[in-house]
């Protein structure tokens, strides 16, 4: 109706270019950081902030806030746990969530190894969510695979996917799930998943069993039932 293809084209090009403005320095400290992996970890949750789904109105001080005081935002998940699965995987599907945040998704990648990882954005506009255009704005395509979920849900529905990406999906032997689009939508399916996104709501919280504003990183329940270990 309004002639716009993505409605959100220009918010989620400004927040790239706002993350993309810290990459240097966050690489640097990340290389200092005594966990690497942790501190890479913590910064692509704190990401998750990049939310207009949730927050109309994300200034460029909010994103600074978020991302220099991601060490100190309360936290849930098993550091040990997470990292022993990333080490033991080899095939890993890395689901990205929005734009900006994407920016600190290759920062983490970088620290898993990106030689086992393949990264899928949505197939076309949803709020905003990150697409093949931002991937290519913030150079992931240089480190990884870059693949779309073709479809325009802000989650990952199997069902409304393509045939390809569920392929990817089923022959990954690990998925790394950011959001709480993709939690939302994935966190029953059968299949060995860790979920990485700040509870921003709170039905999310609670059904994640955290308080409000937290930073989680949490294993499929669903996965574990089915067996789905490494």
């Amino acid at each position: 109706m309004t002639g716009q293809e993505d409605p959100y084209r220009k918010v989620k090009d400004f927040h790239n270019r706002i993350v993309l403005a810290l990459l240097p320095d966050l690489k640097t400290a990340i290389t200092a950081a005594p966990d690497p992996l942790n501190m890479a970890l913590r910064l692509a949750i704190a990401g998750n902030s990049i939310d207009m789904g949730v927050n109309g109105h994300i200034t460029e001080s909010a994103i600074h806030e978020a991302v220099f005081h991601a060490l100190a935002a309360p936290f849930v998940g098993d550091m040990d746990e997470f990292r022993t699965a990333v080490s033991e995987a080899r095939h890993i599907l890395y689901l990205t969530d929005n734009a900006g945040e994407i920016v600190l998704d290759r920062l983490l990648i970088e620290q898993i190894g990106p030689a086992r990882v393949t990264a899928a954005v949505r197939g076309a506009p949803a709020i905003n969510d990150a697409t093949r255009a931002d991937a290519l704005a913030v150079g992931l395509q240089e480190i990884v695979e870059v693949i779309d979920n073709g479809s325009d849900a802000p989650g990952t529905i199997l069902d409304d996917c393509s045939p390809e990406f569920t392929r990817r999906f089923s022959e990954a032997d690990l998925i790394l799930a950011k959001g709480q689009g993709n939690f939302e939508t994935l966190s029953d399916v059968p299949k060995n998943i860790y979920f990485l996104f700040k509870a921003k709501c709170f039905v999310v919280a609670e059904h994640a069993h955290v308080p409000l504003g937290t930073h989680v990183l949490i294993r499929s329940r669903a996965g574990l039932a089915a067996g789905g270990g490494l």
